[in-house]
């Protein structure tokens, strides 16, 4: 996936999602590294303050209770 389509990805995925793969991506990924890294990090910090408490609460344990299964 080229820096381009990683951007185009960041912008159109809903909060969840970017939570998700920020909670969950392993060490080392590039959505987390570089350039593409601070895109993500300013992109989930926008889209955080955008995101109303109480649905980022849910978003949270939707996410964990996920991945526990």
């Amino acid at each position: 996936m080229t820096i381009e389509e990683m951007k185009r990805w960041i912008d159109t995925a809903p909060y969840k999602a970017l939570l998700e793969r920020w909670r969950y991506a392993p060490s080392g990924s590039p959505w987390f590294q570089d350039e593409i890294g601070d895109y993500y990090s300013a992109a989930m910090a926008r889209k955080r303050a955008e995101t109303p408490h109480s649905e980022q609460v849910r978003a949270s344990k939707e996410i964990d209770r996920d991945f526990e299964t």
